[in-house]
């Protein structure tokens, strides 16, 4: 991973260690500096960063001001040598807040933040792009993995309970859908029904209720989905 970074700050003393610390870390990209704001915003909107080090008191416009106008979805850690700033970056949903001088430790620990975040991010989005191909209504239906609710095994068939759509019935046995689905994210529960962890709203007396419907748990499968459960926690 890398995280592709610029930074803007009207004095160039507290660039110099910006860029210092930067060098230090391994995953980080300081592309380019900035001592005015028109030619940060110029640049953002010419080629996206994922994180913006933004001083919150410059002479031109302020952090704050600075931050409403940045084009893309971007990370912001606010850098100042004022403490009553710190209240009004955390209003506007920045990654940090690092209070000048900054230390290093203070900054390793802002990154590991950063750092932590995106690759949660990239997880997130990783679930939502998976899908699934099966065979149903003599088409090959693509069925997004976050939108299934549960899996029921009839025979030879399945039916795919889909959040917001008609029900799949396709000619599949259990064994060979659960081959195709991540076993890191779907649990067998039963012979018949399989169920997305992220899915699961409570679990009681041996049932797992997921929007209106109430799922068993059989005992042979009990074990090995208590064992998933804990892992999830």
């Amino acid at each position: 991973m890398t995280i592709k970074a610029i930074a803007l700050d009207d004095e160039p003393p507290a660039l110099a260690i910006l860029e210092n610390f930067c060098r230090k870390v391994e995953y980080l990209d300081l592309q380019k500096t900035f001592t005015k704001a028109d030619e940060a915003l110029k640049y953002l909107k010419k080629y996206p960063v994922d994180l913006l080090f933004l001083d919150i008191n410059m002479p031109s416009i302020s952090g704050i001001d600075f931050h409403k106008k940045i084009p893309h979805k971007t990370m912001v850690i606010f850098t100042t040598a004022y403490s009553e700033f710190a209240v009004e970056g955390f209003n506007l949903s920045a990654m940090d807040y690092l209070l000048k001088p900054i230390s290093q430790p203070r900054f390793l620990q802002s990154m590991e933040r950063v750092k932590a975040q995106i690759e949660l991010e990239n997880q997130n989005q990783k679930i939502e792009e998976q899908f699934l191909f099966v065979r149903a209504d003599y088409s090959l239906m693509k069925i997004p993995l976050k939108d299934i609710l549960f899996i029921e095994g009839l025979d030879d068939y399945l039916k795919i309970h889909i959040e917001n759509q008609k029900t799949v019935v396709a000619r599949m046995t259990m064994k060979a859908i659960t081959e195709k689905l991540p076993a890191s994210e779907f649990a067998r529960v039963h012979r018949s029904f399989i169920v997305p962890m992220s899915k699961i709203e409570k679990i009681r007396n041996k049932m797992i209720f997921i929007r209106e419907e109430e799922i068993p748990i059989s005992a042979s499968y009990e074990k090995d989905f208590l064992n998933k459960i804990q892992k999830e926690e």
